[in-house]
Formats: structure tokens, sequence, C-alpha cells
């Protein structure tokens, strides 16, 4: 499969910036009113978790980088943002902050990769034990936690929170109410920091006029707080309409929102005509930096203007240690783009292709992706997602993927059908078969004359290598489909090692091993120069069972050794691809006489399965068949059933794969068969995909009601299978089903 795995070491030069401003804490002005004595307050409760909670304009960030400064223990910092509502990317941040403080194992980050079920079952254990394990008591701040939206995300935060020791505090920051802290507060492991306690006292007010330089009686400051509500932003820009033109502050203030707007615009319209265009105009951004904006705005004079502003203390706010990025306070960002739609219209959605093309060509596609789904560009915005798709899949960015497709919607992804090719792909990844089959339909019914921008040399060999991969009519087909691609990629391709590593796997539903071997080689060859770690695994996979059949040990285990490297290399353990290589390891080391290491790396297997569906058929058969032999030869007969019954469900919708279904049938016959003969030994019964994608969830204190609607299946599904978890694993609870299935290496490492 093209496009491999990684992390954010792929990001161009502007992601890295960005980056690294995520876990600096901001620089601020001294805060006109402290809050030393909550915080201190707060960190004396000795409770594990902070919610520090209330709309905008109250102080959070503020709080934060006072409390960041106070703190004696080192404070991990992450601001979050949009791009931060994807599992991979939050925990590779979370983690990244971490590591920042020297603790955890320098590969920590790296562990930070894959798909949704294999983060929350994998990455999220690994990164609350780094934390449960830290030598030194220390601060985790999130800053706008409200950015982090979707529930695969405070799944994973769930697990992550649950690893804060005690002596160690997170403290998170956000507009909205913070899904993890009901659970926490009945458990009495949380305090709250919320609107009421962030609001201004008289005295407050008072040194915020000061600093201001508006002199204000005792009676004036009161009369402010009560019409504010002691609500900080209130005062402040009441205070700077009355530095303006000295009108009585009393009487202009309040949270109703039209209020807030009054008292923005009070202060803009005192601004000059070139400084009131900048901010309106830049207010399209997320974040701001000079040469940004000078694109955006076709000058060179954002620097200078970005000084004053910030001089000013007009609501932007650095995001940087260098003062080089900024962003502006969210209610004030929302004024301005109320000006800009009100007074130039038609330019929003000309600035923000512009921000997009500086994005791009910058080399950070995916915010120029994020700021296009917000404009009519849908076939640009096609063609970019087209670009990114695989790398970022592979790179376990499963969600982001999914919501940039939800965005453009099925019409929009039907219209440009190379996207079509690339949304069928992530849906064999994920094991969505109902799916890939739809995607299928879509593709095999489309035509396209353009150059796809994907690296595929045509459309019509990639819709050739996608139909093969399903494999839906037959070996014959397969073959035809695989022979298109092949004719039409270059030497140059970034396709080739999975057109080659197609053509061997075809030729061996024909029993033609020897020409099979031929291309499986070409295909780790080409796999190898182009760093497709999931292409390498596959084909190494299918030539050390070879090289097995035929007796070949000694080449099969160096095979062997080089698959497993890759996996554990690009922490690939939960991919589709990798239950085939894991279950050739395990062949192998039943071989050597090691039974430990065969029945761990069978394990292994069997999880990795888990996503190995009828859309990818001729892996999915593979896979079983392997394990059912050697699950057998292990005296494992439950394990060889279900299996049996696994692989019967594929070729029920596959039935048509040569020599794999006849080796299915002969597996069938000689299992049953031995059975009648001799009382096979048993052992419980293995747990089956879908109950491998639901044991995550088990670590969540999500009800079985929010399971189920995580899985897309019933409450009575979701209670069936937790059920039946139960019984296989010989446990009667949740916290009982995790241990034990963390001992058996189905949950963590």
């Amino acid at each position: 499969m093209n496009g491999e795995p990684g992390t954010a070491r792929g990001t161009e030069q502007i992601d890295g910036m960005l980056l690294e401003a995520k876990f600096s804490v901001p620089r601020r002005h001294a805060p006109v009113v402290s809050r030393a004595g909550l915080i201190d307050a707060t960190r004396a409760s000795g409770r594990r978790v902070v919610g520090v909670t209330a709309p905008p304009g109250y102080g959070k960030s503020t709080l934060l980088a006072e409390w960041a400064e106070r703190d004696p223990r080192p404070v991990a910092w992450v601001t979050l943002d949009r791009l931060d509502d994807d599992p991979a990317r939050l925990l590779v941040v979370l983690a990244s902050a971490f590591a920042r403080l020297g603790a955890g194992r320098p590969d920590l980050v790296a562990d930070m990769v894959g798909a949704d079920t294999s983060l929350l079952g994998r990455a999220a254990p690994r990164l609350a034990s780094a934390l449960r394990s830290s030598p030194e008591p220390f601060v985790l701040a999130l800053d706008d936690l409200h950015e982090v939206r979707s529930a695969a995300c405070h799944d994973v935060l769930g697990v992550v929170l649950d690893g804060i020791p005690e002596g160690s505090q997170l403290v998170a920051a956000s507009r909205d109410e913070q899904p993890h802290l009901a659970r926490l507060r009945a458990a009495g492991e949380s305090v709250e920091i919320v609107a009421d306690d962030l609001a201004l006292d008289v005295s407050g007010t008072e040194q915020v006029f000061a600093a201001s330089r508006v002199a204000v009686t005792r009676d004036v400051a009161t009369a402010v707080t009560e019409r504010t509500e002691g609500w900080p932003v209130g005062v402040y820009l009441a205070s700077l309409v009355a530095t303006d033109d000295g009108s009585g502050p009393e009487t202009v203030a309040g949270t109703d929102r039209y209020v807030a707007d009054y008292l923005q615009r009070e202060s803009f319209r005192r601004l000059s005509a070139e400084t009131r265009m900048f901010l309106r105009r830049t207010a399209v951004l997320d974040e701001l930096g000079a040469p940004l904006c000078d694109a955006l705005l076709g000058v060179r004079s954002s620097t200078r203007i970005l000084r004053a502003i910030e001089a000013s203390h007009l609501f932007l706010v650095p995001v940087d240690r260098h003062r080089q990025w900024f962003r502006y306070h969210a209610l004030f960002r929302e004024f301005l783009l109320d000006e800009l739609l009100a007074t130039e219209p038609e330019l929003a959605d000309v600035l923000r292709t512009r921000a997009a093309d500086w994005y791009e060509d910058n080399g950070s596609p995916e915010r120029a992706i994020e700021i296009l789904l917000a404009t009519p560009e849908v076939e640009r915005t096609s063609r970019l997602v087209a670009r990114v798709v695989m790398p970022r899949v592979q790179a376990g960015r499963v969600t982001t993927i999914d919501r940039w497709l939800t965005q453009l919607g099925d019409q929009a992804i039907s219209s440009y059908p190379p996207l079509a090719v690339l949304a069928g792909l992530v849906a064999v990844h994920e094991g969505h078969t109902a799916t890939a089959e739809r995607w299928g339909a879509v593709v095999d019914a489309a035509s396209f004359d353009g150059e796809p921008v994907d690296g595929t040399a045509s459309f019509a060999s990639a819709r050739a290598m996608f139909r093969a991969l399903r494999c839906p009519d037959g070996p014959q087909r397969m073959l035809d489909d695989v022979g298109t691609a092949l004719d039409s990629e270059p030497a140059w391709s970034p396709w080739r090692d999975t057109v080659f590593m197609l053509r061997g796997d075809a030729l061996r539903l024909v029993g033609d091993d020897d020409a099979a071997t031929e291309y499986l080689e070409r295909a780790t060859e080409a796999a190898d120069e182009l760093d497709h770690a999931s292409t390498l695994v596959l084909a190494e996979a299918q030539l050390a069972q070879l090289d097995m059949d035929h007796d070949r040990w000694a080449r099969a285990g160096d095979r062997v050794r080089r698959l497993l490297d890759a996996i554990d290399a690009r922490r690939m353990h939960d991919y589709p691809t990798s239950g085939l290589g894991f279950a050739l390891a395990a062949r192998y080391r039943l071989h050597a006489g090691d039974l430990a290491g065969t029945r761990a790396l069978l394990t292994r297997a069997m999880r990795a399965r888990t996503f190995s569906t009828y859309a990818f058929p001729t892996l999915a058969v593979r896979t079983r068949l392997q394990l059912a032999r050697t699950s057998w030869a292990t005296s494992d007969a439950s394990t060889v059933n279900h299996l049996l019954r696994e692989i019967d469900d594929v070729l029920l919708r596959r039935p048509a794969l040569g020599v794999l279904a006849e080796e299915a049938v002969e597996l069938r016959t000689a299992f049953d068969a031995a059975s009648l003969t001799v009382a096979l030994p048993t052992s419980s019964t293995p747990l089956t995909p879908a109950e491998l994608r639901l044991l995550p969830y088990l670590q969540t204190h999500l009800t079985i009601r929010e399971i189920g609607e995580r899985l897309f299946v019933s409450r009575n599904t979701a209670s069936s299978e937790i059920g039946s978890i139960y019984r296989k694993l010989g446990v009667s609870s949740r916290s009982d089903a995790v241990r034990t299935a963390i001992d058996r290496g189905l949950l963590g490492a």
C-alpha cells in the first residue's frame, strides 16, 4: 500500500515553527490582576486534574501562563489548535510536551501512531504509563482544550489522564465543558475554576483602570463591576473607551454580545485606517506571522503593524517565545470577522485562498486544506486532499482524513474520481468494508482524463490497482487489472511497489509461485527504495511463506527479521498488513522450537487481524490460514475452528480466490477429519475482530451506550460483545478484563 507511516518529522518548515510554538509558555504582559491566590489554593488542593472552564474574555490563558511562572514544578505546556482534533496528533503533542521535561523513554513520541483503536489500545496506555512513571512531579498545562472536539480525542485523553500521578497536575483551560471532569468530580480527583472564580471584584476593576491610566472613583468602579458582572474583558474594553473620550465608563459594559461588539467597535474606530484594514483582513487567519500577512495583503509592512498592535495591547496574543507568530483573542477575532463581512464581504474567500497559497508554497498542505474547506474552492481542496491522503493515513492521522472527507462530502469526492479511489483505500485500511465497496462501485463507474496528483500514472491505473486489491471478480480479472497498472506506472512511480506486490499476489492465486516470487522480490526492492514499510512487510511475509513451504528456513528467517524490524521501527503493530507478518514469524518461531515466542507472535497476529477484512480478501484469507495452521500445531483447536469460520465469511463475499480458496477447503477437510478421529485439545475461544475493536474502550469510563455509539453499533450489540469478552477472558468486570487483556498482550505494548 502506497504512503507510509511517520510523524511530524515529515512536516515542512512552517509547521515546524508553529509546532515549536505550541510547547512554549506564551510570554504575556504581567497580568493586571494577579490570580496568585487562586492558583496557590488550587495547587494546594492536591487534586490531579484542574479544569479552568469559562467563556471567552475571562483570562483563562493568562491564568495558565501565570501558573506556569509560579509553579516550582517543571511545566509541560501545550497550546491546542484545530489541527490537534485528531487522536494521533493529540497524543504526539502531549508526548512531545512531556518529553521536553526530560522524562519518559526517548522513543515515546514515535510510539504515538496508529489507527484510532490502536491509539486507544496501545499508544494512549503507553503515554499514561510514562506519565505515571515520571521520576518527579510535573504540571501538564493544556490551553484551548475546546479546540479538541472529536470523541476519539477525548477517549484517548481520558486514558492519558488516568496516568497523572499523585503530586503532579494536569491543568486544562477550555471555553466549553470538559468531558472528563464529570467523572473526576464524582471521584473527588478534580478541582474546577469557573467564570465566577475569574470574575473581577471592585478592586480588580480599579487595577484594570489604573493600568489604562484612567482615574475612577470607588463608586464608578463599583458601577462598572456590577454592569459587567466582573467580566474581565468587559472591564478592559470599558477602560479603553474611557481612555479616549473620558465618557462615564459605568454607562457602557455588560456580558451581552451586543455590548461587547459596541465596546470593541468604540476601540476599533479610533485606530488608523491602515491598522483597521490590517486587522479585519487578517482575521481570516488562525495564526498571524509577518510573512503570511504580507502575502495575504500584498504589502511589506506587516512586521511594523504587528509590533504596533502588540504594543497597544489590542487583543493580540503571541504564540511563540520569539514573538514571530500571534493570534487574536477569540472575541476580538469574531468582531473583526464581522467587520470584514460587513465592509468587504467579497474579500473573505479571496483572502483565505491567498493564505492557503502561502501555506501550500511553504510546505504546509494540511493547514492549506483546513483554510480551503471554508471556501467554495471544492475542486482545489479535493486535489490537495488527494495529494496528502495516503501518507497521512499511514501516519495514523485517520481521524483528520475522515473529517476532511466528511466536510468535502460524497458529491465532491465523486466529482474528483482519483480522490474516490483514495477514499476507498482509506476504508480498506480502516476495515470498513461497506464503505470500501461503495467507493469501489463509484470508481468503477467513473471516468477521468486528467493527471492525478497522488503520483499514479493515470486514473485508469489507480482504479485498476484498487479493483485488484479488492479482487471482486476472481484471479484472472485481478491479473488483468494489475497488468493495466503495470503497463501504466513508470519506473519512477511511487506506486510501483504496490503494483509489483499485487502482481505477485495475483500470480499466487493462479498457482504460479515462481513468477510470483520474482514480482514479490521486485516489490521489496521498490518498497525499500521508496521507504514504504507497509508494502515491504506484506511482500516479505509472502516471500517468507514461499521459503518455508520449500524448506528454505534460513532465508525465511532473514525475511522474518526484516519485516519485524520494519513493523517495530514504524510502530505498525496493529496494521492489517502486519497480521500476515506476525503469523509467518510465529510459524518460523515454531519451527525453531520456541513455543513461548510462537504464542506471543500468534497473539500479535490475532490482534492485528482486527482490520483485515474482505475489503482486501487475499490478505484476510492468507493471514487466517497461516494463523490456523500454526494454532493447530500448538494444539489450539478452538482458535483453528474460529479462524476457519472467519475464512468462510470472507469467501462468502469473495468466493473466487483461486488457490487460496482451495487451500481453505483442504485445511477445513483435514481439520474436520482430525477432529473425528482424535479428541483435539481445546482452549478458550479467541476474541473476534469486533470484540478486539471494542476491547480498548473498556479502559475508558464510557457507558455501554457510548461505546456502542463510538463503534456505530447498538447498545445491545455492545453489551453482548462485552459479555462475550468477559466470558472468553474469564473475568466479571471491566477492570479485570483490562488487566487480563494486558497480561495476554491484547492491550498495551
